[in-house]
């Protein structure tokens, strides 16, 4: 609730109210405590303050009992005994729903969200494929290949088209960019179809979330609450956590700085933060460090919801300003350790031991400390948290479905598109080269038919001139005959004379013939 234009949290034992400044809400904050303690019910009552006072807020529902918000809560007796307890009435109180948009990765539970694997980048991605360094290097260079290209990288088909381009082209590449490990290459692939058989494939298309539609205000100016139905989506805790900070970086990215202001711009919940850091890069999680302690100057408050604080990296943590720590239970050395750690972060009350308190804290309760005007926290105290005025838990199917296709955003997200993207240019691409391919085939094919018609008409023409060369020859070896023979006879029949008789003539004829027909052949050689 808003009381004095305070965010008011709850009451001291003394009934003391106990509040949090909304020019520091921007400098993030912790909700940690074990399950069942009350950490979603902190969660609904700083979300409610928030949007009271006209700023965004987002939520992700990881066990589906947020959404109730966009219902007014419920009277009850033991809600008049709290209202009665903290004296609301007096202050305006009353059961009231809030301006709620559902959204749902998967598109069931609410609007379709989407981002691009250009815009989610290598370093999100390679966590969600649970690459190793090497792959994660790789991947990266494949970004930078797609981009010099103009490539754009829509969806998971767009990635695994890109992967067989690059891994087909991979002396053309290796030159500018490096050699790059077919076995890496191949082990990418994989990870993506895995991804797409686990159904995260969902979340890569268009048209891609812009974050600015979450800027907004709903009826009687009261801030958007965005919720993300997280149910299904936490059971595979690196796309829930990676999701969430790319979130995270897109509004880092987007919004300008505007220094310190009267109140946030727009807040955001991680429930489930452990999700968040469990087995992140170094990386990474130096970018997240960084993003953390930029975007506040932007007019973001962060609040990370765990079940304890050491969940959060300490680099994190030393930003968190503004905390709620609700019951921890220390039953082992290695609890009491962390519920000293904790005690030990909040400034010293001489009123009790922190440590103590938090061991006994009872549902709804809480120690609390939030940052003071000039930036240092306050000392710790033992609250009791107040009741939210919208309705507790989750909502029914109908109500789900009016309030998704109600949205002035259903519309625009509802159904998917698929732009001209690194797929279809690459099976332009590998088109164009197979009818190249198939050109050059044809054309060597009819150059080879043609030299092979060429040699037949040249061994044509060799033959048809040896043919006319040994008719030639054959027709003067013939002339040479008949010259021969008729000159020969005469010379016989002469010689046959002198030698008289019949035998002479024969004898001289023949051998004339001969002798004469051989003189001839020699010198027509």
């Amino acid at each position: 609730m808003i009381r004095d234009g305070k965010i008011w949290v709850g009451n001291t034992e003394a009934g003391e109210p106990v509040y949090m400044l909304p020019k520091m809400a921007n400098r993030h904050g912790l909700v940690a405590g074990a399950t069942g303690t009350g950490k979603t019910i902190t969660l609904k009552v700083l979300a409610e303050s928030f949007s009271d006072m006209g700023v965004p807020v987002f939520l992700a529902d990881v066990k589906g009992d947020i959404a109730g918000m966009i219902n007014a809560g419920t009277d009850s007796e033991d809600m008049q005994k709290r209202i009665a307890k903290f004296g609301l009435n007096d202050y305006g109180f009353n059961f009231h729903n809030y301006p709620v948009t559902l959204w749902d990765v998967y598109g069931k539970n609410g609007i379709q969200v989407r981002t691009t694997i250009t815009e989610i980048g290598p370093l999100l991605l390679s966590r969600i494929l649970d690459l190793n360094e090497m792959q994660s290097d790789i991947l990266a260079i494949v970004f930078k290949i797609a981009d010099d290209n103009n490539l754009a990288l829509i969806d998971t088909k767009d990635l695994k088209s890109m992967l067989n381009y690059v891994s087909e082209n991979n002396k053309e590449f290796a030159a500018e960019y490096g050699k790059l490990s077919p076995q890496s290459l191949g082990a990418i692939q994989r990870a993506v179809v895995s991804l797409e058989i686990a159904g995260g494939d969902q979340f890569f298309g268009e048209p891609a979330l812009d974050i600015r539609d979450w800027l907004t205000v709903g009826e009687q100016g009261r801030g958007m609450i965005h919720i993300l139905d997280s149910q299904n989506l936490v059971s595979n805790g690196t796309l829930y956590s990676s999701f969430l900070l790319w979130m995270l970086s897109e509004l880092f990215e987007i919004m300008p700085e505007v220094g310190d202001l009267d109140k946030p711009k727009m807040v955001f919940f991680f429930d489930e933060a452990h999700l968040l850091f469990k087995d992140m890069p170094k990386a990474l999680l130096d970018k997240i460090e960084q993003v953390v302690k930029l975007i506040r100057s932007k007019g973001v408050g962060v609040y990370f919801i765990t079940q304890n604080p050491r969940d959060i990296p300490n680099g994190v943590l030393a930003q968190l300003g503004n905390k709620v720590q609700h019951a921890l239970h220390a039953y082992t050395p290695t609890e009491q350790k962390a519920l000293k750690a904790a005690a030990d972060s909040y400034r010293e009350n001489p009123a009790f031991d922190t440590a103590e308190v938090i061991e006994t804290l009872g549902t709804g309760e809480a120690v609390t400390s939030f940052l003071q005007e000039d930036g240092t926290p306050t000392m710790v105290e033992k609250v009791s948290v107040l009741p939210p005025q919208s309705r507790m838990g989750g909502v029914d199917e109908a109500t789900r479905n009016n309030a998704i296709m109600g949205s002035m955003l259903y519309s625009k997200y509802a159904n998917a598109v698929d732009p001209e993207s690194a797929y279809e240019l690459l099976q332009r691409i590998g088109a164009e080269k197979a009818e190249a391919a198939q050109k050059a085939k044809e054309e060597a094919e009819v150059a080879k038919a043609a030299a092979k018609e060429q040699a037949a008409k040249e061994k044509a023409a060799e033959r048809e001139k040896e043919k006319e060369a040994n008719r030639k020859k054959r027709a003067a070896k013939s002339v040479g005959t008949t010259v021969a023979g008729t000159v020969g006879r005469e010379v016989g029949k002469t010689v046959g004379k002198k030698f008289g008789g019949k035998f002479g003539q024969t004898l001289g004829g023949n051998t004339g013939a001969q002798l004469f027909r051989g003189i001839l052949n020699t010198l027509l050689k």
